[in-house]
């Protein structure tokens, strides 16, 4: 069952972390706090799980193999419920605090006792399903409307799903990038306010609370561990989660933090191209992976300024080894617990089986049978009819 991941064509690149003090300054403790006690105090929280693939472990001659299964996080099943949605209530209880001239709390706006203003706040994203599902639940719970873009390539399924949380969904003719720029233009024209993780010159403070939120994974992490494993495989598009997620690692852990492998798909190798460069690349997306949340060819400097202080490791990894990887979750072959993932949340993994699975790779992680492998489970079945048809394939 492994031995598609055996034969898997990789980048990878060795970085050399810069020096630099991003991890508390871009991300601070004091975000992460407030973002943990925000979003912990909503109904339906709690911890994701990590579940313990012991079989799998064993057959790729790693020590343990600990996977955050994100697919259970709230009813979204996602980790990026923990971005666009928090940052949607940052937004407004600043908006609000500044137009009313006093404080606004966060459980006010939730309980609809702001809902006559926030009623004229639209917000918009360009999202591949589970972006625009954390923006439209976040935007409805709070009174407000959610405009959300996406590519050609996304499933109905995906836009149905936007659609039942009230969204109104716009598909263009490109892929992720078009829907992207078709955000960052009406957002200006229509005066509403743009919930995009990529952070730019003049557009962070958003993109921080999305990153903020993310952190909340990291800090479960660190609970729910009694010793830091040896490495974490972070799964990238723009960079947003991976610096969050490492950030609360290494503000928690300090020097004995995890080695720090950030992977993306081979078709939007953005930050590998940026940490051979030491700088940040652009990308154009030519081929859409099947992987379809890492599809971006940008980089959030927020996220790069991070990431390059800290990562160790970039990989990237083929197409061809996320169906083999879903079936491995749900066969139970090597006895490991069921575990249902989608196209993207098994991406990390795939990075882990394909370097663990290589000799001259394993030598160059330092993987071995004394390491503690934790990867992150992004997503869950987001599309029940693709799931299916890959499972029963």
């Amino acid at each position: 069952m492994l031995t598609p991941f055996t034969h898997a064509k990789i980048q990878h690149h060795t970085h050399a972390p810069k020096s630099g003090n991003a991890v508390n300054t871009e991300l601070t403790a004091a975000a992460f706090d407030a973002a943990e006690k925000e979003i912990t105090s909503w109904d339906g929280y709690s911890e994701t799980p990590l579940v313990e693939l012991n079989g799998i472990a064993r057959q790729a001659g790693i020590g343990r193999l600990s996977y955050k299964d994100e697919g259970q996080r709230f009813h979204l099943r996602s980790f990026k419920v923990c971005g666009g949605a928090y940052a949607i209530l940052r937004v407004l209880q600043r908006e609000l605090s500044k137009k009313l001239g006093h404080g606004v709390n966060t459980a006010d706006i939730l309980a609809g006792k702001y809902n006559t203003y926030t009623a004229e706040f639209t917000f918009a994203a360009s999202t591949d399903g589970n972006h625009g599902r954390s923006v439209a639940w976040g935007a409805a719970r709070c009174g407000a409307q959610a405009r959300i873009y996406i590519g050609n390539a996304v499933s109905e399924g995906r836009a149905e799903a936007m659609r039942a949380l009230g969204a109104e969904v716009v598909r263009t003719e490109g892929e992720y990038a078009e829907a992207v720029a078709r955000v960052r233009k009406e957002v200006k024209e229509n005066g509403w306010f743009a919930v995009i993780d990529t952070a730019s010159r003049g557009y962070e403070k958003i993109p921080g609370d999305i990153l903020a939120g993310y952190g909340l994974i990291g800090r479960e992490i660190t609970q729910q561990l009694s010793a830091p494993p040896t490495h974490i495989f972070l799964q990238a598009s723009v960079g947003g989660m991976a610096s969050a997620v490492s950030s609360a690692l290494v503000q928690h852990w300090g020097d004995r933090a995890p080695k720090i492998v950030v992977m993306e798909t081979e078709h939007a190798p953005n930050l590998i191209a940026s940490a051979r460069k030491g700088e940040p690349v652009e990308l154009p997306v030519e081929i859409e992976s099947i992987m379809g949340g890492l599809s971006c060819g940008e980089v959030s400097t927020k996220a790069w300024s991070i990431l390059s202080e800290i990562a160790q490791h970039f990989v990237t990894v083929p197409d061809d080894v996320v169906k083999p990887a879903m079936r491995l979750l749900a066969s139970q072959e090597f006895g490991d617990p069921k575990v249902e993932a989608g196209e993207t949340g098994v991406s990390g993994l795939c990075a882990v089986l394909t370097c663990a699975m290589q000799a001259d790779l394993r030598d160059r992680l330092g993987l071995s049978e004394d390491s503690h492998v934790l990867v992150l489970g992004t997503e869950g079945v987001t599309d029940p009819e693709i799931y299916a048809a890959i499972i029963n394939e």
